[in-house]
């Protein structure tokens, strides 16, 4: 019987991950696209690609495919090639793909699961079919987009991604949840209806729906940037462009940020000094998600709060 789940507990496969010392790529895809059977299909992608050693996470659902993984370098180009044929529908599929920094690995498991949704939208409008999408846009159309005023970009992520990265005079659509944020966004931007719009978001799997959703309200002209803020970065390195991405991407790993340049765009939670550290409060029942500069990471010991502190401190007792 094929094993179809990790035997091994999380700790044991993140010290495994690292006693190995393996160089790996970090890659993520998505693909809208109708699965007849989403059981069948993941335990398809489960077997497969444990052959790749590949970590990370999977979704599967009756609306596509979404991964975030990483796999060892010297196994992409196989994995890429059984990819493109394991599904028609996979063929050529886009991937966005980085390396692993200062090895912080992203990943120490690997999970495929099936979902509602690959990207949970809200949406209860039965007339909404998601069929058309905006206009896809590379890193070189973008930078001539962002030089022209008149051209409107909105992030498609949410308010604490926003915070610490964001593309010059993008607009902030307020929210806690991509389900909020298409809710807000058509109230927010009602002025616009006949303006160009560039979505983005991080990978493209949020805005691509976004885009869908506008156009169905009756937006004119819509745009997104094809693989998000991911794939723009690295065809702007690949062609030698300047990357006006500022400060760093949020991440869904462990990672939790990239840095795409130099700035810093926002704040300790504590000390209200610049800081773009996200780390997650050491008391695990608060383990709230903020912005913590490193002296203030001495002085309250990776808590959020004195509070939070002295109920951390009690607990390793």
């Amino acid at each position: 019987m094929s094993i179809l789940h990790n035997y091994s507990s999380k700790k044991a496969l993140r010290n495994d991950i690292f006693l190995k010392k393996e160089p790996r790529l970090i890659l993520s895809f998505y693909k809208y696209f109708y699965v007849q059977d989403p059981k069948s299909y993941r335990d398809q992608i489960y077997k497969n690609f444990l052959k790749y050693q590949i970590l990370g996470r999977v979704y599967i659902a009756y609306e596509g495919i979404n991964a975030q993984i990483s796999i060892p370098i010297y196994m992409y180009s196989n994995f890429k090639k059984f990819l493109y044929q394991f599904d028609p529908e996979l063929n050529n599929l886009h991937i966005n793909k980085t390396f692993h920094l200062n090895n912080v690995y992203a990943f120490w498991v690997f999970s495929v699961k099936v979902k509602k949704k690959i990207v949970n939208d809200g949406i209860q409008d039965p007339l909404f079919k998601f069929k058309n999408v905006g206009i896809y846009i590379n890193a070189e159309k973008v930078n001539l987009m962002l030089k022209n005023k008149e051209i409107i970009f909105i992030d498609m992520r949410n308010s604490y991604e926003y915070k610490i990265g964001r593309f010059p005079n993008a607009i902030e659509i307020k929210s806690n949840t991509f389900r909020e944020q298409l809710k807000n966004v058509i109230k927010t931007m009602s002025y616009a209806k006949d303006k160009n719009i560039v979505m983005y978001c991080t990978g493209g799997i949020r805005c691509e729906k976004a885009t869908s959703w506008m156009i169905f309200n009756g937006f004119k002209n819509v745009y997104h940037i094809k693989g998000g803020i991911i794939g723009y970065v690295n065809q702007a390195k690949k062609n030698r462009l300047p990357i006006l991405f500022k400060g760093k991407n949020f991440v869904f790993d462990n990672r939790m940020s990239e840095k795409i340049s130099e700035d810093v765009l926002s704040l300790c939670k504590q000390c209200n000094k610049p800081s773009d550290n996200y780390v997650n409060c050491a008391f695990n029942l608060c383990h709230l998600l903020f912005i913590q500069c490193h002296n203030c990471e001495i002085n309250f010991r990776n808590c959020c709060s004195f509070n939070c502190m002295k109920r951390y401190n009690i607990s390793l007792r």
